[in-house]
């Protein structure tokens, strides 16, 4: 497992465990950098904005510029200021800097910037100390709920308090929250009213007790550089370039203190892919990314799209998975080009059961580590973290080490604890409990125990702490249902053994063991080999996710998996959950197209794409390569999937029809409340610009613009060539 692109294309920075000397100059921090890398890396000017697919060395390329510009003379070390979001990535991006000569550079998440200029200024600012930083703020969310006579239950406060962060970093106030979460697709763990009572009351006491928490670090300097405009030009003369990578995760507190460190300034360079925005759930929005050339206009703009992390076979079911997306994101997703050797096909297998299926993915695990892949260059992700349970015990059988990432194993987790000692003292005085009075059946005896524990017939609304505590109960019946089917007459005390010995059976030490991890914890890795399980309906996209940009968000997460991986790719979901169930499930949605023997949305006639060799051996149908798409202005290949419909760079001038692009656009607004969808369902904005740019006089040529294909053209096709023809509606589009 690593976090940096691993490639011969890329050179390590250390070899046998000798730290490589520095670039002897400046031209020799340029040596190994590809075209578009190197690019990025002279353009030390103005804006600039990065647009860096998955596995296309974009740490890389901005640690060489700063290097470049620092060993030019044109930047001095301190005067830059490098911020990301992890601790993790803060020191990685420190080393390489180190190691290219240039280590006088400050690199930092935007927390620790924060807190370091708000020790040093608090005083002069305010006077006094700073205020205490509160280590957890859960106890203060607890004893604020308690003040206004609201219970909590652990999970609940848990789920408050993300709400409250959510809440800090959107600058919400508790005031406003209800009302903000209203409008929102936002669906808060509790009544938003209670929350907002919660909220309010939480800063009251912080106040009272002198205290800050997290949020409050970036809050208070915002509050302290607007208002202290001294102490802002000191800043600024300190810091006088800017470079900030994930800027697609970017929030809208951190984007008001990253405006007042720049000032009136262009001196930044921002990195990051909006179709890797995963973290919505936390305040951060690609907007920021996505409106970069339209807030500096004379911006700079480098695409990275050279992955020298994946096979091709990898990179094309990636960019399938994207070339079905839609929405703002989707329309400045990066076609992603693979510079390694080919490799195996990715393999999509289907389970009968979620049983067979863990085991099956631990077969397949014990088999590449015995072809010579290192049992930590392989990783199985899933969607939510109660799913380990399975694989854990999967792994544990074959005798296959494992480490968790982001999450306690499943029988070290509070509620399975608690869930444990309430079952073992149920088979022991089971007897004199009327909660198991006339309950014969060992599962109905473990739902009725685990009722008093949280567990419930139908699972909790939304994401959170308490919708994770209920599935690891709702594991905890599916293993009792699983295992009085194996055993018919098990006992209770049965069921506590079999509990007892597989808790005790993981509890083993690993050192170098396969990972396993959600989907959101291994953003930011690599290994050599990914097993994505799990993907079915209902868990991806998981079930809660109701409204389009959820779903979206969703495929952005599977999208983020398949690209951890370098060679071997597999996906797999079962048909039921338990064996000899109803095979009701069907795989997820964003396989349609790229798995054997599905037709992708909106196509008339099966095949499948690249990306999903069959376990059974089937072949699979290739989707025929098309050539470079070209400028028809300036001749550039184009990357930019909006670029693309369009035909054209978006800097190069547009020959487009004004008013039959307003003609087009009242036809949409009509379509889409008439479908009742949004209006980029119906045709994108760019998907318009070029139709009124191309004007097409028929079928094929209206056929033959990118986001036109064979279900829009005979729904919406008579329409839109009417239209173009200057004709009246050739009538309502027809429905499916």
């Amino acid at each position: 497992m690593t976090a940096a692109t691993h490639s011969p294309l890329f050179p390590r920075e250390s070899e046998g465990g000798q730290i490589v000397a520095p670039p002897r100059d400046a031209d020799a921090v340029l040596d190994g950098l590809d075209p578009e890398q190197r690019e990025v890396a002279t353009a030390l000017h103005g804006p600039v904005c990065v647009l860096a697919g998955a596995g296309t060395g974009k740490t890389r390329a901005i640690t060489h510029r700063i290097a470049y510009g620092v060993r030019a003379g044109i930047l001095q070390p301190a005067s830059v200021l490098a911020v990301t979001f992890t601790n993790r990535a803060a020191g990685e991006m420190r080393g390489r800097l180190r190691q290219l000569g240039a280590g006088g550079v400050q690199a930092r998440t935007f927390h620790s910037a924060a807190l370091r200029q708000l020790q040093f200024f608090w005083p002069k600012a305010v006077g006094g100390d700073l205020p205490r930083l509160l280590d957890r703020k859960v106890q203060l969310v607890a004893e604020s709920a308690a003040r206004c006579r609201i219970r909590l239950d652990r999970n609940e406060l848990r789920d408050v308090t993300g709400e409250i962060e959510w809440a800090k970093v959107t600058q919400t106030v508790p005031a406003d929250y209800p009302a903000v979460v209203a409008k929102s697709v936002r669906e808060a763990p509790r009544d938003p009213a209670e929350i907002g009572q919660i909220y309010g009351t939480y800063e009251q006491l912080k106040r009272e007790r002198s205290v800050i928490d997290f949020e409050d670090v970036l809050l208070l300097t915002v509050g302290i550089l607007q208002d202290r405009h001294d102490i802002a030009d000191q800043i600024r003369r300190q810091y006088q370039h800017f470079v900030v990578d994930e800027y697609q995760d970017v929030s809208p507190l951190q984007q008001r203190l990253l405006d007042l460190w720049l000032g009136d300034r262009e001196s930044l360079c921002v990195v990051g892919d909006a179709s890797q925005t995963i973290y919505s759930f936390t305040g951060a929005t690609p907007d920021h990314l996505l409106n970069f050339r339209t807030r500096h206009p004379g911006a700079t703009v480098v695409k990275l799209v050279r992955d020298y992390r994946s096979t091709p076979q990898v990179v094309h079911l990636a960019n399938g998975l994207l070339n079905q997306a839609r929405g703002r994101a989707a329309e400045h997703r990066l076609e992603l080009v693979s510079q390694r050797d080919p490799g195996p096909e990715p393999v999509c297998t289907e389970y009968a059961d979620e049983p067979t299926e863990a085991e099956g993915t631990a077969r397949r695990i014990r088999d590449l580590i015995a072809a010579g892949v290192p049992a930590g260059e392989i990783a199985v992700l899933y969607r939510i973290n109660a799913q380990s349970e399975v694989y854990e015990q999967a792994l544990a059988d074959a005798g296959v080490p494992y480490q968790l990432r982001g999450a306690e194993r499943f029988f070290e987790r509070q509620e399975v604890r608690e869930a444990g000692a309430a079952l073992r003292g149920a088979a022991r005085f089971g007897g004199n409990d009327s909660l198991l009075d006339d309950v014969v059946e060992l599962p109905a005896q473990v739902r009725a125990v685990l009722s008093t524990k949280g567990w419930t017939t139908e699972p909790p609304a939304g994401s959170g702490a308490v919708r994770d505590r209920w599935e690891s109960l709702a594991a905890l019946v599916r293993l009792a249902e699983d295992f009085v089917r194996a055993r018919p007459g098990a006992t209770l005390a049965d069921l506590v053994a079999e509990l007892d010995e597989r808790a005790a059976a993981q509890h083993a030490p690993t050192v170098q063991g396969v990972t396993l991890a959600s989907l959101h914890a291994a953003k930011g890795l690599e290994w050599d080999a990914v097993f994505l399980v799990g993907l079915a309906e209902g868990m991806m996209p998981i079930t809660y996710a109701k409204t389009d940009e959820q779903i979206e968000e969703e495929r952005r997460l599977l999208y983020v998996g398949v690209t951890r991986a370098r060679l071997h790719l597999c996906l797999s979901w079962a048909l039921s959950r338990s064996p000899g169930g109803r095979a009701s499930r069907r795989p997820t949605r964003f396989l349609n197209g790229l798995r054997p023997g599905s037709t992708a949305p909106g196509a008339r006639s099966a095949g499948a794409v690249p990306g999903g060799a069959p376990e059974h051996g089937g072949a699979v149908g290739r989707r025929k390569r098309r050539g470079p798409v070209l400028c028809r202005v300036c001749g550039k290949t184009l990357t930019d999937a909006g670029e693309m419909k369009l035909m054209r760079c978006e800097d190069c001038p547009s020959d487009m029809d004004e008013a039959l692009y307003e003609r087009l656009r009242d036809w949409r607004a009509d379509q889409a409340q008439r479908l009742g969808q949004p209006a980029y369902c119906v045709f994108t904005d760019k998907t318009l610009m070029a139709i009124a740019e191309t004007v097409p006089g028929g079928d094929r040529e209206l056929a033959a613009i990118a986001g036109v294909g064979a279900r829009k053209l005979d729904r919406f096709g008579a329409d839109v060539l009417a239209i173009c023809a200057g004709e009246e509606r050739a009538g309502d589009a027809r429905d499916d």
